[in-house]
């Protein structure tokens, strides 16, 4: 049987399976109140919107992709935003992905497979901070589980730019940004209204742009949320039954006993 210990073990898997639990991670730089938003996959029983997801996507692609890799996500991951396996081919096929060597030992270049990952968009770091005015633009796969409040802060940083106030004196080559600790980004603005034509016709606003991205970046981080929630809600359940039974046992058994 199950000891006291075993079953705070359960217990703590379950609820960080509903997010419930989570370490406490630092940010660097002073602390900038973050305002929280809404998010459809927010608590135990948040779900993604495959609508939301997709024009996330579309955003990422026509948007960030040019300077931010997405190493960790494969074409067919894309399945689960919704698209259908024709799509998918063909978004893969957009891309050129280095394959070989071939029968001469040569590298070469081929259309992108479902199978492979989305390439990133420099050779190397090298390539990719002379390109950036000498900034390294991180991978997104993991941004939003990476920076506290992650997908808040995301969505902060990205509507976050403007002119500085009064008194505030901007570096060269830096923008002013409310939400980023120091308040002075090297990345530019990256999203502009209109910045994309959703393929749906939603109104392409800064504000439904970095909310969409932001959600996409969620999903990127972490594909298995809504199955890591059905678990831990399911594993709560059984606790609660297991607890009930070793109750009612545990009364039966010492019933005769004054």
């Amino acid at each position: 049987m199950m000891g006291a210990r075993g079953l705070l073990t359960v217990a703590a898997a379950a609820l960080v399976s509903l997010g419930l639990m989570t370490t406490p991670v630092k940010a660097a730089g002073p602390a900038v109140e973050i305002p929280s938003q809404n998010w459809s996959f927010a608590g135990i029983f948040g779900t993604f919107d495959r609508g939301e997801l997709q024009r996330g996507f579309q955003v990422y692609k026509e948007v960030c992709a040019g300077c931010h890799s997405l190493d960790y996500i494969a074409f067919r991951n894309l399945a689960d935003l919704g698209f259908n396996e024709l799509e998918i081919k063909a978004i893969a096929a957009e891309y050129e992905v280095q394959d070989g060597p071939n029968d001469e030992g040569e590298m070469f270049a081929r259309p992108g497979l479902p199978a492979d990952r989305f390439p990133a968009p420099f050779a190397n770091d090298n390539a990719a901070r002379a390109s950036n005015g000498g900034a390294l633009p991180p991978d997104l796969s993991l941004m939003v589980d990476a920076r506290p409040n992650g997908a808040n802060y995301l969505y902060a940083l990205m509507t976050g730019y403007g002119d500085a106030p009064s008194g505030v004196t901007v570096a060269e080559g830096m923008s002013y940004n409310a939400y980023f600790p120091g308040h002075q980004i090297a990345m530019p603005a990256p999203i502009a209204a209109d910045g994309v034509e959703y393929a749906d016709g939603t109104a392409a606003t800064v504000d439904q742009q970095a909310r969409d991205v932001t959600a996409f970046l969620a999903w990127a981080a972490e594909p298995n949320l809504e199955e890591r929630k059905r678990t831990g809600v399911m594993a709560v359940l059984f606790l609660l039954v297991m607890t009930g039974l070793l109750y009612a046992s545990k009364r039966k058994i010492w019933a005769d006993v004054h």
